[in-house]
Parts: structure tokens; sequence; C-alpha cells
């Protein structure tokens, strides 16, 4: 989830990477 989010735009990431922890 991590590498796929630094794909993302930094600001996205960041959205992403939290949203994928809290769903774990």
């Amino acid at each position: 989830a991590f590498s796929l989010g630094k794909s993302l735009s930094t600001g996205n990431s960041k959205s992403f990477f939290v949203q994928q922890t809290n769903q774990k």
C-alpha cells in the first residue's frame, strides 16, 4: 500500500496511506 501511495501525489498518498491503515 505504501508503494502505491508513493506513486500518487504526495498529499494524496498520505490520505491513501491513512485510509489503508484504518481499513487494516
